[in-house]
């Protein structure tokens, strides 16, 4: 059974998508954030993964009053991400009803801060970022690209507390043109025991089949439900298998 997780990534407060994480190519969807996390609270979703955009691009969290009210009315368990660089951004994520939220360039650029919250927090409320461009982990709202690869950051993390990753694929991120299932093969078979959640690339109900085929635990799903791609009514008969 594969959780879902739709995504709703914020600039100026507003439902946005990028792609590729280019902020050029910003299309606003939604000018009510909550508006849209209702419609999938509607439809037995239970998860939401909600991305501070200006955040990643300031170095701070901004747009903690969304999450709070996203969080304050409606039911989501929500994980929240973007611009965490000190844990007094935590601590607000946090305080206003953020469940998760998940680290990426952080993790890169300062892995001891980043191992001290997985000790702090506990490692069930820390989520480890972990976006590929070509194998290599990229950070800052993907405008920079590492010479890390991928699967061996993951498992340096995994053995340091690590239970959860979220994996982007950046050439597939925003394109519809499906997820790098391959890409989450690899990662299972060399770290059997890390709850996965796929993100990029997801066009279809057919992508989010072929992701639980591929015993992918979660996956994160945008463009393709704004772009009316995927309907949430399709979705009932994996909400329904929740628990």
């Amino acid at each position: 059974m594969i959780e879902l997780i739709p995504a709703i990534d914020l600039i100026d407060g507003k439902c946005v998508r990028l792609t590729q994480g280019d902020y050029d190519t910003k299309k606003i969807y939604n000018e009510d954030p909550l508006e849209v996390a209702k419609q999938f609270e509607d439809y037995g979703i239970r998860r939401l993964h909600l991305v501070d955009l200006d955040g990643a691009r300031a170095g701070r969290i901004i747009h903690y009053r969304v999450l709070e009210r996203l969080a304050t009315r409606t039911s989501l368990k929500i994980d929240f991400g973007g611009g965490l660089k000190r844990e007094e951004d935590l601590t607000i994520a946090f305080g206003s009803g953020a469940q998760m939220v998940t680290g990426g360039s952080i993790a890169v650029k300062e892995p001891d801060t980043f191992a001290s919250w997985i000790t702090k927090f506990g490692s069930e409320r820390i989520i480890l970022g972990a976006d590929a461009k070509a194998g290599k982990i990229a950070v800052n709202g993907w405008e920079e690209t590492t010479e890390q690869e991928l699967i061996p950051f993951i498992q340096a993390y995994h053995e340091k507390g690590i239970t959860k990753v979220i994996s982007t694929d950046i050439g597939r991120d925003g394109m519809l043109q499906g997820p790098s299932t391959a890409l989450y093969r690899e990662i299972r078979k060399a770290i059997p025991y890390i709850y996965i959640i796929a993100s990029g690339g997801v066009s279809s109900v057919g992508d989010i089949e072929q992701l639980e085929e591929a015993a992918v635990q979660a996956v994160i799903f945008g463009k393709a439900f704004y772009e009316g791609r995927i309907r949430l009514r399709d979705l009932l008969r994996f909400t329904d298998k929740q628990d």
